[in-house]
């Protein structure tokens, strides 16, 4: 398994951690799909995740690309890379802890499933969000020495995988993850315990390597 990823399954288990982490912070991303599934059905909600999906594979794919070159062209830009994934997932944590929304321009509600999917596609495509994580966090997970270019597109595509799980898994239970989201006292306790499980990540991530 190790040869045929790339990477050692420890580091595998680890990013798909942090990434679930961050994405089950609560944000406009959850909260447009909960609202989406809840008021139109499942399946306007479901044709969102999948332009969602699509749009964060092909960054993620065109990032891990240039991190590969980068991160084999220079040890230094890796350290620094490195480095700057930790005050990143410091920064979301303190951005998870003191309750910063971010405004998502998303489909009306009403709309076709196509336009739920083009919104979802274009809105992650466009997302320099979505870009700063792979540049950020993924050159933690990379070891340097081995094959880079193999090792970003799989920790791409994990990232990918465990975004969309939690997306499709928040529209199979919208009417409970609606409740919950708009609920702004459980809100504020869902992030400020993930803030803090992001803070030890980062933490972690530094003292690791």
């Amino acid at each position: 398994m190790e040869a045929l990823l790339g990477l050692a399954p420890d580091a595998i288990a680890a990013f798909a951690l942090t990434s679930a982490v961050i994405e089950l912070t609560p944000g406009p991303n959850m909260a447009y799909l909960a609202i989406v599934a809840a008021s139109e059905g499942r399946r306007p909600g479901y044709a969102a995740v999948a332009g969602v999906a699509i749009g964060l594979g092909v960054v993620g794919i065109a990032a891990a690309l240039g991190l590969a070159a980068a991160i084999n062209a220079s040890p230094l830009l890796y350290q620094t890379l490195r480095w700057g994934g930790v005050g990143y997932l410091l920064w979301l944590a303190w951005d998870g802890w003191r309750g910063a929304d971010e405004r998502v321009e998303h489909a009306p509600l009403g709309s076709s499933l196509s336009r739920y999917f083009r919104r979802g596609l274009i809105t992650n495509l466009l997302n320099p969000k979505a870009a700063v994580f792979y540049v950020a966090v993924l050159p933690g997970f990379v070891d340097p020495g081995g094959a880079v270019q193999l090792e970003t597109i799989t920790l791409s595509m994990i990232y990918v995988f465990v975004a969309t799980a939690i997306h499709a898994g928040i529209v199979t239970l919208a009417g409970f993850a609606r409740a919950f989201l708009e609920d702004p006292y459980r809100s504020m306790i869902a992030r400020r315990i993930l803030s803090l499980a992001l803070a030890g990540i980062a933490i972690w991530f530094a003292w690791r390597s």
